[in-house]
């Protein structure tokens, strides 16, 4: 008799963490399930590759309409999937739009952990079905930092919307599992990139502007803070991480990071210098793009996930900023391409 295949539901699964998690855990043998908002527009395009992939695979990888806002909803497709882990990636997630979107941002980020949570709680207790919860809590928690680096136990000072949404999500997270013996961990994740990357957030704009400015199509990259220092890593170790945490025996929490920590200017020199260029010529700062709270440094002690997951990260900065720009470099090609075409240089959904 075959064993029931081991099924995952991924909110957020077509961001930047899911895709990488989705390709995961496929490869890994599961059933994976994905929430997305309906939208009048695609937004597929970090999964579409997935699809192409599926065949040579014996799992299914299965979209579902729904939204962090509708707890009936969520209930109702936790009921209808049964998964035996659920990964809470979906969040407004970008920390400067928080500022200007506060309430939507503590609706989705924090109230709809809460929501998802109770979502599982209600069907855990009906059915009887055991579930694994990961919550994707964020070093933007710390905010303010009171100790450098910052590890599982060092205190939360949140400087924005989106790291106080985060902190309630984390602590809903504790709670649920102090108060309902959920098996629920949270990932305390410190800043991770890919060329998947959201094109709003700093590393994605850095690497764009720059490929567009190697090839003649942008003259200036206009940038906030560039002392901002952050520990950056790979996205695609960071899921592992995520995966890791769901497999122990008991549920836990802890920081994800590379244990070390680079500024914005020196994103923008690696970024730049890659393509032969001195980013002074080309960056200048517009102060639209700082926050009404600044946070200055980040840095992650990963210690404990080392330890107790046998985790580590496997790209180098250097390495993560080459592919990158040498990604961004291969989409501004095919951008130069269209224009010089008669088309508008947006890449078409494939």
């Amino acid at each position: 008799m075959s064993l029931s295949p081991r099924r995952a539901l991924i909110t957020g699964i077509t961001g930047q963490d899911g895709s990488y998690l989705a390709e995961l855990l496929l490869n890994k043998g599961y059933e994976v399930h994905g929430l997305v908002r309906r939208s009048s527009t695609f937004g597929t395009q970090r999964i579409e590759h997935l699809y192409r992939d599926i065949h040579d695979m014996h799992r299914p990888l299965v979209l579902h309409h729904g939204d962090m806002a509708d707890g009936n909803g969520l209930a109702r497709l936790i009921r209808e999937i049964r998964p035996t882990e659920v990964y809470n990636l979906a969040a407004q997630s970008h920390v400067r739009v928080s500022f200007d979107q506060p309430t939507y941002t503590a609706d989705v980020t924090a109230v709809g952990t809460l929501r998802l949570l109770e979502a599982m709680r209600d069907v855990q207790d009906a059915v009887g079905c055991q579930m694994r919860f990961y919550q994707a809590s964020s070093s933007e928690m710390y905010g303010k930092v009171v100790e450098t680096p910052q590890c599982e136990t060092t205190p939360f000072y949140p400087r924005s919307p989106y790291g106080v949404a985060k902190l309630y999500a984390h602590w809903i997270t504790v709670n649920y599992r102090e108060s309902y013996g959920l098996h629920a961990s949270c990932g305390i994740l410190f800043n991770h990139e890919s060329p998947r990357r959201g094109e709003t957030f700093v590393t994605r704009k850095i690497t764009r502007a720059a490929t567009r400015i190697k090839l003649g199509m942008q003259k200036k990259l206009y940038l906030g803070n560039l002392d901002a220092q952050r520990d950056w890593g790979f996205a695609g170790d960071y899921v592992e991480a995520m995966w890791l945490m769901l497999q122990q025996p008991e549920p836990d929490d802890y920081v994800v990071a590379t244990d070390e920590t680079h500024s914005v200017r020196e994103f923008s020199e690696k970024a730049f210098g890659r393509l032969g260029m001195d980013y002074r010529d080309f960056v200048e700062i517009d102060p639209r793009y700082f926050r009404p709270a600044e946070v200055d440094l980040l840095l992650g002690s990963a210690n404990k996930a080392r330890t107790k997951l046998g985790w580590k990260p496997r790209c180098s900065f250097d390495e993560l900023v080459a592919r990158m720009v040498d990604a961004d470099l291969e989409l501004a090609h095919k951008e130069q391409v269209l224009i010089a075409a008669g088309h508008d240089g947006t890449i078409p959904h494939r």
